[in-house]
């Protein structure tokens, strides 16, 4: 969900934005620099979820074989 918010700049600061990123684009831009700072994601939770869905795994298992066989063509 998106929430809108009013923010104060310095005018310099805001003509800046304007100039360089887009008058339409700062709000990403502002949320794409901020998002690391303030949202931790845990990794190491979503590495293990994903580990346990066995048909993604064995996808990814046959996905990593094929381009193992891919290589040995290759060298040929």
């Amino acid at each position: 969900m998106r929430k809108k918010m009013t923010i104060t700049l310095d005018e310099a600061v805001y003509d800046g934005l304007v100039r360089d990123v887009g008058r339409r684009k700062i709000s990403q831009f502002l949320e794409d620099l901020a998002r690391p700072l303030v949202v931790k994601d845990d990794l190491a939770e979503a590495y293990r979820a994903m580990a346990t869905d066995r048909k993604r795994e064995q996808e990814a298992t046959e996905w990593i074989e094929s381009l193992i066989a891919d290589g040995a063509d290759a060298s040929r």
